[in-house]
């Protein structure tokens, strides 16, 4: 499991905001960063609350990381069955950012767009939005207990800058010094020591493992 990703730049009161009129509709799509499920229903709320007088105010929401789906939820918000909720879900979720919700405010124009119009409009909102979402990378900091001969310590702490890993603790034995670290992929990269790390001097000779 990768132990960080994208999600969207912005502070917990700020959104971001895009408009496209579709056959004299027009669609609104408003983004915000809502790391858990609780955070994506105050916002959908915020939404309706600022658009009373909409159509529809169509939702989407997935809590976790990119593509995950244990905390996720959605809504047609009147529109036909399957043509507006679901379709953003699965743009969010295919979308490469994390911990988002997206609210789809429509003003109907008098042109009916058919159940295929309708999930391309709603997708495509989303789409449009994710397109010029501002985001950043979100790490996730995994702890790995690093065993080392006293020899290879140095190298290995000129190594830890290169992983954004710092020292958590450090205990040393009458042969050996125990290292615990913490960053955002020394977890995955102890296990699998690559060229860089023995042609520095440790020559593979050590043992890391997750701590949790």
């Amino acid at each position: 499991m990768s132990v960080s990703y994208f999600i969207p730049d912005l502070a917990p009161e700020d959104l971001h905001r895009c408009e496209e009129i579709v056959r004299r509709s027009r669609f609104i799509v408003s983004l915000a960063h809502t790391p858990t499920p609780e955070a994506a229903k105050a916002f959908i709320e915020r939404i309706k609350q600022e658009f009373p007088d909409a159509t529809h105010n169509c939702w989407a929401y997935a809590a976790g990381a990119p593509g995950q789906t244990s905390k996720v939820g959605y809504s047609d918000d009147g529109e036909p069955h399957g043509t507006a909720g679901r379709p953003m879900l699965t743009m969010l979720l295919h979308g490469g950012v994390g911990e988002l919700s997206a609210v789809v405010t429509r003003y109907f124009g008098g042109i009916k767009l058919g159940t295929g119009g309708l999930v391309r409009a709603y997708q495509g909102m989303v789409k449009l939005g994710l397109e010029t979402l501002p985001t950043r990378e979100h790490m996730i900091p995994a702890r790995v207990e690093v065993v080392l001969d006293y020899p290879h310590i140095t190298v290995f702490r000129r190594l830890l800058p290169d992983y954004r890993a710092t020292i958590a603790s450090e205990n040393f034995g009458r042969t050996f010094g125990n290292i615990t670290t913490c960053g955002r992929s020394a977890a995955s990269r102890s296990k699998h020591p690559g060229p860089r790390n023995r042609a520095d001097g440790t020559h593979g000779r050590g043992s890391a493992h997750h701590t949790a």
